[in-house]
């Protein structure tokens, strides 16, 4: 199954790309990632294609820390509505359970176990993947980044007591003693941050208790990512028709794979892509008519149509009546079910 993540994961990548002498767009073309999600961080992308991206361009620049540059710049930010309650936490601690409690809203095949004894808590990264193991910068990039949102939450002042990698150790190593404030150990057994189980009572200045109730329940609301092979195409085809770029063809580079691949599946799970484009757009087009200084040739753009006159007989189709009609509030009792799409 395609594990997907928020493209916010790659908003530094274009910056932290030129830095090494590698041009952005080139690299996402490569590893056929939609130039698009750079600029629209919540749009759902393959895990898989991200990693190709991250070993491909520490190999061809040079760059073996490639992974630590883009945790560098990145932030809270990064993460959405996960970050966002992860900032509002009363306690570090608090704002630790909160991020590996929610993380898999962001990254859905990440997961971070915390331990503690008396003195030291663990945290431990898992990314999921086909290899017993994930690819080297993709460590180096989720694990930077779970350094970096601690160390915000303390206002800089914070080290970690220990780290562990996985993998053996790179030229440099300083660089990541540098970049950790602390021990860097490799050819470990697991990749872990360690700190001190003290830290964990360290109080949030900035935390809002209120702000961060009412955030909690409304990510517990959305929390749930999709499972199912079907699933997950519906949820890329909701947020590519949001942004007026939805083909079957860019479904697949989302999902990091090929358009015969997308039919294949969904026709094993007794459905098929027109049967979800079509599902959407009926939820889509809803919404948008309702702006009435809205001009209805640029919502056919936006939802695909051939022309206006192609959206206006799938409506009456799918609706049983014309959008006109609709927007005077004269609907049918029930809508035909479908009427294919255009």
């Amino acid at each position: 199954m395609t594990d997907l993540i928020r493209s916010a994961g790659l908003s530094c990548y274009p910056d932290v790309a030129r830095s090494v002498g590698l041009d952005p767009s080139q690299m996402m073309r490569k590893v056929r990632l939609p130039l698009a999600c750079l600029d629209q961080p919540d749009i759902p992308i393959a895990v898989t294609g991200l990693r190709r991206l991250l070993e491909l361009s520490a190999k061809a620049s040079g760059a073996e820390d490639f992974g630590l540059r883009l945790a560098e710049r990145g932030g809270l930010t990064n993460f959405g509505a996960v970050g966002l309650i992860v900032r509002e936490q009363a306690t570090v601690g608090e704002a630790i359970e909160a991020f590996s409690r929610f993380i898999h809203i962001h990254h859905d095949g990440m997961r971070l176990d915390v331990t503690r004894d008396e003195r030291t808590v663990t945290i431990t990264l898992h990314l999921r993947g086909r290899q017993p193991r994930a690819p080297r910068q993709s460590i180096d990039m989720a694990l930077g980044s779970v350094q970096r949102i601690i160390q915000s939450l303390f206002g800089g002042d914070w080290r970690p007591l220990e780290v562990h990698l996985h993998y053996p150790p790179p030229h440099d190593r300083k660089r990541y003693r540098d970049f950790f404030g602390c021990r860097v150990s490799f050819n470990a057994d697991d990749d872990a941050i360690l700190l001190s189980a003290h830290d964990m009572q360290r109080r949030i200045p900035s935390a809002h208790p209120l702000i961060a109730n009412y955030l909690r329940k409304r990510i517990e609301a959305i929390e749930s990512r999709p499972a199912s092979w079907e699933a997950k195409v519906d949820e890329v085809v909701r947020s590519l028709l949001a942004s007026g770029d939805c083909t079957v063809e860019r479904v697949a580079e989302h999902l990091a794979c090929t358009r015969r691949t997308i039919h294949r599946r969904l026709a094993a799970s007794g459905t098929s892509f027109s049967a979800i484009l079509d599902a959407q757009r009926a939820d889509l087009v809803v919404e948008l008519i309702e702006d009435h200084t809205r001009p209805l040739a640029d919502i056919a753009v936006q939802l695909g149509f051939s022309a206006q006159s192609a959206m206006a007989r799938w409506f009456r189709g799918r609706f049983g009546c014309t959008i006109t009609d609709w927007r005077k509030g004269v609907r049918p009792r029930s809508a035909p079910p479908s009427a294919g799409a255009a």
